[in-house]
This record gives C-alpha cells, structure tokens and sequence, in this order.
C-alpha cells in the first residue's frame, strides 16, 4: 500500500473535506456561523446574545404600511436566530402590534417574551401584566421585569410569587437613567434578580464601574439597552471608515462594531437595539454571529471610537 506524505495527506483531508461540505449544503450556499449565545447564571438557559428592543418602533397600530414592514422585521430576526423581544406599557400600542405580529411568523420561533410592569399598586401592577399576556396572546411571559424602579418593592412581592407559581420564568428589573444608578446598586446587592436591564453602549460605560460588577457578583443576567444610544452614535462616525482591524472579530459595520463591543462584555447577557427596517435587523443579528472583541480589542475600540 502506498503512504501519503504529510503534505499530500493534508490535501487529501481538505479536499474531502470540501467535498462532504459539498454533498451537504445546496449550490453556492456557505456555512453560516453559529448564533451566539450566552448563559443565564440563574438558571443556565443559553439565550442569543441579540434580541429585539421595541421602543418607540414598533408603535404601529392603525399604520397598515409600517405593519407589514415590521411584520417582515420580525420574520427575519427569527430566521436569523434571534429569541428576547424586549416590550413594555410604557411604549404604547407595541405590545398590541406583538400580539399582531406573531402569528404570521412563519418557520421556527424560538420566542422568549420580556416585558415590564409600569404602574404603581399591587393590583393595578398584577391587572397591567395580565393586559400584556393578553396584547402578546401568549401562555406566560418568560421575564417580567420591574419597569425604570416604579413602585419596585411592591412588584417584587408580586413576581417572586408568580415566579413560584410558574406564571413568569424569570424576574428582573430595569433602568435607562443614570440617576437611578445609586438606587438601583442598592436594590441588586439586597434582593435577588435573574435579570438587570440598564444602558450600556460605547458611548455611556458608565455601568462599567458600578452595576456590572455587582450583577457578575450577583449572578445576574444583563440586557443592554440604547446600545446605538438612540442614534448618536452613528451620527458620531458617519462618514469616518470602519477600521479594517475590525475583521479580526468579524465585524462589517459601525452597528456591528457598536454592537459586539456591547455583547463581549463578560457581564452583559445580550443587547436589545431597536429598528423598524429589515436591512437593519438583518445587520443586527450579524452582530450576533462570528467572534467577539477580546479585552484587548475592546481597548482599541474604545481608543478609535473616543478619537472620532
């Protein structure tokens, strides 16, 4: 029998390795990376890093135009592996346009529904939540979070029952204002939460110094929310080059680079960004696959970023 040299063995491994890849997948298809995932420390559950935020764009009731376009946005985040939808009272008709939207989508729904009570009172609080399940006409909510601290201590009460009743998976609480940052660090070291929502981007780190170390501490799960920073910071680099170390962690544009820096934090679970056009969801679940920046990168964004 004859031996084949190291060089000519490698050969031969790629070249049937390529020809099983080929037997596989359909012509001129390309293996698609994985969807990343991270762990939520309560429990384990690995949840895609890239959800879906809702604020303000998904206010569509009534907007036969803006439905079907975000009837479209919605299909293809759950093509492309997404999981959180991340809603709230607070951000008018959204949770009825949910509800509207998810049974036209089509194919594998992955769903992991996330909302927020926003009212004080008990029982107006436990009346809003069951509003909610019936806007998204869905069994339970998988995380029911405390909206911006309202009323937060009576709401505790409420979810840690519902959570022991099996009515929600998960409880959290949320904030998008830094002047919250000092009552919120108090709340997270004397109760316990699977989940911490709060802003964090790479223009407003200021999470970095206070409330990641507690939520790591805490085995807190972290949504980041404004991770563009409602815009600004395109705004801040348009017309400035996507630098081409970026492709060391395989980043093709500003809202993936603004988006991987969110993401590979070790603490932070996933990021929520908002939209209302497809191109830019299929943009954001990019974002959510290949590498992440290590420590090093994630320096060097910060330096380029802060230079612009």
């Amino acid at each position: 029998m004859r031996h084949l040299s190291p060089m000519n063995r490698r050969r031969f491994i790629q070249t049937a390795g390529t020809l099983a890849a080929s037997l596989i997948l359909p012509a001129g298809a390309a293996a698609q990376p994985e969807t990343l995932r991270k762990a939520i420390p309560s429990s384990g559950e690995l949840l895609p890093v890239i959800g879906m935020g809702t604020s303000r764009t998904f206010e569509a009731a009534g907007d036969s135009a803006l439905l079907a376009q975000l009837q479209a946005v919605s299909q293809h985040f759950f093509d492309m592996g997404g999981g959180m939808i991340d809603s709230s009272p607070m951000y008018g008709s959204a949770e009825q346009v949910i509800g509207r939207l998810l049974p036209g989508v089509t194919g594998e729904r992955n769903l992991f529904a996330a909302t927020k009570v926003w009212i004080d009172g008990r029982e107006s609080g436990i009346r809003q939540m069951e509003a909610s399940r019936r806007a998204w006409g869905i069994p339970r909510f998988d995380l029911m979070q405390i909206h911006n601290l309202v009323d937060w201590e009576t709401h505790l009460q409420t979810l840690q029952q519902m959570k022991a009743e099996g009515t929600i998976r998960y409880l959290g609480i949320t904030t998008s204002h830094g002047r919250y940052h000092n009552a919120l660090q108090d709340i997270l070291q004397r109760h316990a939460f699977d989940f911490v929502q709060l802003t964090y981007s790479l223009g407003n780190r200021e999470a970095e110094s206070r409330l990641l170390p507690i939520a790591r501490e805490r085995g807190i799960a972290v949504i980041a929310n404004r991770p563009f920073q409602r815009g600004s910071l395109f705004r801040r680099v348009r017309g400035r080059p996507l630098p081409p170390w970026t492709a060391e962690f395989d980043c093709a544009s500003w809202g993936q680079f603004f988006l991987k820096f969110a993401v590979s934090h070790p603490t932070v679970t996933c990021a929520i960004p908002a939209t209302s056009k497809v191109k830019h969801m299929q943009d954001n679940m990019l974002a959510g696959r290949g590498r992440l920046p290590d420590e090093v990168q994630r320096r060097r964004m910060i330096d380029y970023f802060e230079s612009q």
